[in-house]
C-alpha cells in the first residue's frame, strides 16, 4: 500500500477543519503528484497530533483540505540540542536532514575560530527542516536559531544540561561508553543533553583548552579515524539516541 503524502501546516487540526495549504504545497500535489482532488494526505502541525485528511478543492496556486480523523497522538522529540560549526551548502543541508530524522530539538549554529562558512541561508535549512520531517514521520520540527559566537552561545549556558564535546584531540573515553556511564549513573542536576561538533578544520587548541574545563561539558571520543564535520555529527547524534534517547522504541499505532 502506497503511503499517503505527509504534510506540515501551521493551522489547527481537528475533524471536518478546512485547511489552506501554502502555494508550493499546491504546486507540489497539482504538477508534481498530479493529483486530481479526493486524495488522502496526512497532516501534522507540531500540536495536534498527525491527522488523516482529504484534498478538497485543487487548483493552480491553492489547495485547500478538509480534516478527516487523527492518526497519532502529538509526541514530542527527545530534548537534545546540536551545536555545530556551518559547513559548505550541500552538506550543511545532508547535516540539517540527517539530525531531524535523528531526533534534535534544537539547532544551534555556532561560529568558531576555524569556521569557513559564516552566513547561513536560514529560510532554505527552515525548509530543510520541515522536508525532512515531513519524511521521517516526525510529529515536531526543529527549532533553528541563528549563527552566534562559540563563546557567546556558551554564555549563560543552562545549568541543566550537559554538553558532549566531540574533539578528536587529547584523552576521553569513547562515547558509548562515557554515556552507558551517564546512564547508570544519571546527574539529577543535568538531565538534558546537547552536542557539539566542531568545524571542517576541527577546534583550535585553545578553544579545547577552554571547552575542558567548563563544569557541564564532557569530552568524548568517536573512535580511531578523523570523521568530516557532518559525519562526526551524525555519529554523535546516533549513539546518543541510542545510549539515552528513544532509539530503542517502538514506533506507536496508528489509525489507517
Amino acid at each position: 500500500m502506497a503511503t499517503a503524502t505527509r504534510l506540515y501546516v501551521t493551522d489547527d487540526l481537528g475533524p471536518g477543519m478546512p485547511v489552506e495549504a501554502r502555494a508550493d504545497q499546491a504546486h507540489y500535489l497539482r504538477n508534481v503528484l498530479r493529483f486530481k482532488g479526493g486524495e488522502v494526505v496526512h497532516l501534522f502541525n507540531g500540536r495536534d497530533g498527525e491527522w488523516r485528511a482529504r484534498v478538497d478543492a485543487l487548483g493552480k496556486g491553492r489547495a485547500r483540505f478538509v480534516v478527516e480523523e487523527k492518526r497519532r497522538d502529538q509526541r514530542t522529540s527527545p530534548d537534545l540540542w546540536l551545536l555545530y560549526a556551518p559547513i559548505k551548502r550541500a552538506r550543511h543541508d545532508f547535516l540539517i536532514e540527517k539530525a531531524v530524522e535523528l531526533g534534535v530539538s534544537r539547532l544551534l549554529p555556532v561560529l568558531t575560530g576555524r569556521t569557513q562558512v559564516e552566513r547561513v541561508k536560514e529560510e532554505r535549512l527552515q525548509a530543510n527542516l520541515i522536508e525532512a520531517a515531513e519524511q521521517c514521520e516526525r510529529l515536531d520540527i526543529p527549532a533553528l536559531e541563528a549563527p552566534l559566537a562559540l563563546d557567546a552561545r556558551l554564555d549563560g549556558w543552562p545549568s541543566n544540561r550537559r554538553l558532549i564535546l566531540c574533539a578528536e584531540a587529547g584523552a576521553a573515553p569513547p562515547i558509548g561508553e562515557a554515556l552507558a556511564a551517564a546512564r547508570a549513573t544519571p546527574d539529577p542536576a543535568r538531565p538534558a543533553w546537547a552536542v557539539l561538533t566542531g568545524p571542517e578544520g576541527g577546534f583550535s587548541d585553545a578553544e579545547l583548552e577552554t571547552l575542558r574545563h567548563l563544569p557541564f561539558v564532557l569530552p568524548v571520543g568517536l573512535g580511531p579515524r578523523i570523521l568530516r564535520a557532518e559525519t562526526a555529527a551524525m555519529t554523535a547524534l546516533a549513539v546518543w539516541q541510542s545510549v539515552l534517547g528513544d532509539g530503542g522504541m517502538r514506533p506507536p499505532d496508528r489509525v489507517e
